[in-house]
């Protein structure tokens, strides 16, 4: 079955680096496009972006865009993200997200915490 598991969050302070993994499981992962999305508390989830199959295109919420970065490794059913300049508005859990639509979309990793304090 599909899996994914997200990695490499925790406590930051602002401007800081972090970097997240999520490694997937159970289906064709060079096959579809990826994304992060993230919940901060008391709000609802939201996209932070996208990357699409091949690794070469990708987008981005204007919220974060200058400042964090996706990738891929297709060969390792891995993607990233490099959050840098942190703000404290980041703060959330983090989530990867198969697809854009269908069935495969509807899965969800458990997510890593990202807390951005000083």
């Amino acid at each position: 079955q599909v899996q994914l598991v997200e990695s490499g969050g925790g406590l930051v302070e602002p401007g800081g680096s972090l970097r997240l993994s999520c490694v997937a499981s159970g289906f064709d992962f060079s096959s579809y496009a990826m994304a992060w999305y993230r919940q901060a508390p008391g709000k609802g989830r939201e996209w932070v972006s996208r990357i699409f199959s091949e690794g070469t295109l990708s987008n981005f919420a204007d919220s974060v865009k200058g400042r964090f970065m996706i990738s891929r490794d297709n060969s390792k059913s891995t993607l990233y993200l490099q959050m840098n300049n942190v703000k404290l508005e980041d703060t959330g859990i983090y989530y990867c997200r198969p697809g854009l639509r269908g069935p495969i979309h509807d899965h969800w990793g458990q997510g890593t915490q990202v807390t951005v304090s000083s």
